[in-house]
């Protein structure tokens, strides 16, 4: 995530060709690292409330992410209102959190074969029923918004829930409680593992850090 907003944020000073990141390579890594977020969001889901729905931390997370979520909005909007962020990763992993709940308890195979029909369904479902720009955040429509970063619910649902499968499936295999055992220990562990533990903080103070070192670099040089 970080070495793709680094080229992003090149690409925004004029340090490489316009249209950098939203080609080759780096179009594959922002997507990578989408489709990862979500997945780990489904896993993680699975694994705080997997054995029944935690509710107040639910809620309390989901608080969190709405908040962050509309501070992204508001000072995308602020910067670039032509294309600020209206319903990015973080929106995103919000709702399909809540739509996640749904499939806690059912079996992998039918939460597997949900994913394979949301990420198909922009191709077999869009259509201009959708093209309303209220409705524009569901992936259904015959266009695609001018955003900094867009995440619709379609496809991107699907690796929440193949996350949520998966996890599902790897308890039932023993899986978590073998890691858990063999989990490495030591103050480097512990300093690898913090940007997962504290991910959303990552997430929120990486792009200002990254803008203000390529600004003063560009001052310097």
């Amino acid at each position: 995530m970080i070495v793709f907003h680094f080229v992003v944020d090149l690409e925004l000073f004029g340090h490489v060709p316009p249209g950098t990141s939203l080609s080759g390579v780096w179009v594959v890594l922002a997507r990578i690292v989408a489709g990862g977020f979500l997945f780990v969001a489904g896993m993680s889901l699975w694994l705080a409330h997997g054995r029944g729905i935690r509710w107040r931390p639910f809620l309390r997370r989901l608080a969190v992410l709405a908040v962050a979520a509309a501070g992204i909005s508001l000072a995308t909007w602020a910067a670039m209102p032509d294309r600020y962020v209206f319903f990015g990763i973080l929106h995103s992993i919000a709702a399909a959190s809540v739509v996640g709940l749904a499939f806690l308890r059912l079996p992998a195979g039918v939460t597997l074969a949900a994913a394979a029909f949301v990420l198909a369904a922009p191709a077999l479902l869009a259509t201009g029923a959708f093209d309303a720009r209220p409705l524009a955040w569901l992936g259904l429509s015959t266009w695609t918004p001018r955003s900094m970063d867009f995440v619709p619910l379609f496809p991107w649902l699907s690796p929440c829930l193949a996350g949520i499968a998966v996890a599902r499936a790897a308890e039932r295999a023993g899986l978590f409680a073998r890691l858990a055992r063999a989990e490495p220990q030591g103050p480097l562990v512990r300093a690898l593992t913090w940007p997962g533990r504290h991910s959303l903080a990552v997430y929120l103070v990486h792009q200002p850090v990254l803008i203000g070192a390529i600004w003063a670099a560009g001052r310097l040089v």
